[in-house]
C-alpha cells in the first residue's frame, strides 16, 4: 500500500513539473510576442528626433513616394521604397534606433520595422 501512495504522489509531482513548466513557456512566448509588438511603436522626444533626423537625412536617398501611398505610423512601406538600417552613429545617438531601417520619401524621414514594414515614426525635418 505504501508503495502505491509513493508512485502516486511521484506522478502527482511530475504532472504539476510538467504544467510549471508549460505555464513558464507560455510566459516566455506572451513576453517575446510583446517584445515583437514594441517593435511596432517608437517614441522619440523631440530632442531625439532632431539628433536622428541630423544624423540620417543626409546618409538617405530621396524617393518619392508610390501613388496612393501615405506616409503616416502604422503604414506599410510598399516594396517599391528601399529601406535602409540605421548607420552605428545614428544607433549610438539614439540607441532605441538600433534595430530599425529608415527611408527618406517626399522629405520625411521614415523609421521602419524591418520584419513586418510598418512605420513607426516619421520625422520631418
Amino acid at each position: 500500500m505504501r508503495k502505491h501512495i509513493s508512485v502516486a504522489l511521484a506522478a502527482g509531482l511530475l504532472v504539476a513539473g510538467v504544467s510549471a513548466a508549460s505555464a513558464g513557456g507560455m510566459s516566455q512566448s506572451n513576453s517575446t510576442s510583446n517584445s515583437t509588438m514594441s517593435q511596432d511603436t517608437l517614441r522619440l522626444t523631440s530632442a531625439q528626433q532632431k539628433m536622428v533626423w541630423n544624423d540620417l537625412h543626409g546618409q538617405a536617398t530621396e524617393q518619392k513616394a508610390p501613388s496612393g501611398f501615405n506616409a503616416t505610423i502604422g503604414a506599410i512601406v510598399p516594396s517599391t521604397v528601399k529601406t535602409e538600417p540605421v548607420p552605428s552613429k545614428a544607433a549610438t545617438s539614439v540607441p532605441a534606433l538600433k534595430s530599425f531601417n529608415f527611408a527618406m520619401v517626399n522629405g520625411k524621414l521614415l523609421i521602419v520595422n524591418p520584419s513586418d514594414k510598418k512605420i513607426v515614426d516619421v520625422i520631418s525635418g
